[in-house]
């Protein structure tokens, strides 16, 4: 194992992870100089953007919809409602932009809305010919409203994407003599006594003691390792030999945003070699219950490299943001290195499949309109015009990819339900000294990117539970 110190024989907290959740619980945790804490990650630190199969470029950098966190509430979460985490929305971000009431300066996350004449042509077009079909222009997504289409804003420094762990685990924060980051680690286990976490175990046999273990690896590697450390559905464990700590339904709730992509040659007259910036158009299906947007449009420019092209090109992806169907995550083996078994179940239900059928008819009709059409060459690929409404769910489901939002895997909740693995402050249920803070609490898959709301949830435990 790489360290930038020798790890103490003994810590105090030990973080599983060092994406956005662990960074940001790594950092918080280690500004009391009296407590030790052990950062362990595969690469714990900046990393570049997840592409996987999410819309090219970067991502927006998006809250969570008040309706969501009011879902939250719905689920047990009392005290996680949309006024009970606005203030920390605000604490984490700093933005030149944007009404005070929603917004943070000084925090350590740069968000950044680009200016409409800072956006790609084709972005620009994809805005008119959305306003053209009767949505109106959104200035702010994480303002007041979310219904419409606009610009949507990033992490970024100087218009160049960022990482958010690169403002959390700062070389000052790295520095601290209380904190020990330990890079290229693979976790295999937490080590229990009875019921109490005592520690963690690596794929190569090394043992680390902690008083607490906090997992922080992600809705993928957060529920692996709670799976191999005995936490999870018995009978699947059972199969693999793994003896049951706590039957949970861990990995039993996975979820992601399926997403259809339309990629469309931009007209040699409109090269846009480049992809800056983002727009989106947030939305409701006929099918959306309540309140909800369920779906979304993003539009990317490809560049010329990565769209294969002497022009580039222009993807429009259609996302259903509030699915219905639900996955699973299972283990493939007890060896830590092999990935785990995911079944995204995408589209798994009539309505899920109407619904992104009702967004991808809605991205081409908006390529049709007059202010995006003569700047693109009129055939997307994949995909062919002039299918009925059955060949086209056809070509939606064969060619559907989970967008890269994985949530669920380890769900929060009021511990009374069967479904929750965690409580309110990430807990796991019915053990001691062992929580899991990252997207895989978050108790249904939020109606955007994950993002800037796992920073969140991290920053709010790591004040509940750690600042005393």
């Amino acid at each position: 194992m790489s360290s930038t110190r020798v790890p103490p024989e003994h810590a105090d907290v030990v973080v599983v992870g060092g994406g956005s959740a662990g960074a940001v619980l790594a950092a918080r945790l280690s500004e009391h100089p009296d407590r030790t804490v052990v950062l362990m990650d595969r690469q714990a630190g900046p990393r570049p953007p997840a592409r996987g199969g999410s819309t090219p470029g970067a991502g927006p950098a998006v809250r969570a919809r008040p309706a969501d966190f009011a879902a939250w509430v719905e689920n047990g979460l009392t005290d996680w409602s949309y006024a009970d985490v606005l203030p920390f929305f605000r604490d984490l971000e700093n933005t030149p932009t944007g009404e005070d009431v929603y917004h943070g300066r000084s925090g350590p996350v740069p968000v950044r809305q680009r200016a409409e004449e800072e956006s790609a042509p084709a972005q620009r077009g994809f805005v008119e010919a959305a306003v053209a079909l009767g949505f109106k222009r959104v200035a702010d997504f994480n303002g007041a409203e979310q219904r419409g289409v606009g610009g949507y804003p990033e992490i970024a420094v100087d218009g160049v994407p960022q990482d958010a762990a690169t403002f959390y685990l700062t070389p000052e924060v790295r520095a601290r003599p209380n904190l020990t980051v330990l890079d290229g680690v693979i976790v295999d286990r937490v080590l229990f006594g009875r019921n109490t976490a005592t520690g963690v175990v690596t794929a190569d046999g090394t043992v680390l003691r902690a008083d607490e273990v906090v997992l922080s690896a992600g809705a993928y590697g957060s529920a692996a390792i709670l799976l191999r450390s005995g936490v999870g559905p018995a009978e699947d464990l059972a199969v693999l030999g793994i003896d049951v700590v706590a039957a949970l339904p861990v990995g039993q709730n996975l979820q992601d945003h399926p997403v259809f992509r339309d990629v469309y040659p931009l007209s040699r007259e409109h090269p846009d070699g480049e992809s800056v910036g983002g727009a989106l158009l947030w939305t409701a299906s006929p099918e959306a219950f309540r309140d909800e947007l369920d779906l979304q449009v993003l539009a990317a420019v490809l560049p010329v490299a990565a769209a294969g092209a002497a022009s580039g090109a222009f993807a429009l992806s259609a996302a259903l943001v509030q699915p219905e169907s639900v996955g699973t995550l299972r283990l493939a083996s007890r060896d830590p290195r092999r990935a785990p078994v995911v079944d995204g179940n995408l589209l798994g239900t009539v309505s899920d499949r109407h619904r992104l059928l009702a967004g991808v008819k809605l991205a081409r009709e908006l390529a049709a309109q007059s202010g995006l059409a003569h700047l693109l060459r009129r055939t997307p690929s994949p995909g062919i015009t002039g299918l009925d409404d059955d060949e086209l769910t056809r070509l939606i489901v064969a060619g559907s990819t989970a967008h890269g939002r994985p949530t669920s895997t380890a769900p929060m909740g009021d511990p009374a339900d069967a479904w929750v693995v965690v409580d309110a402050r990430g807990t796991v249920k019915g053990l001691e000294a062992l929580r899991v803070v990252d997207a895989s609490i978050v108790p249904g898959v939020p109606s955007c990117g994950t993002e800037l709301t796992t920073i969140m949830l991290a920053e709010r435990v790591a004040r509940l539970v750690y600042a005393a």
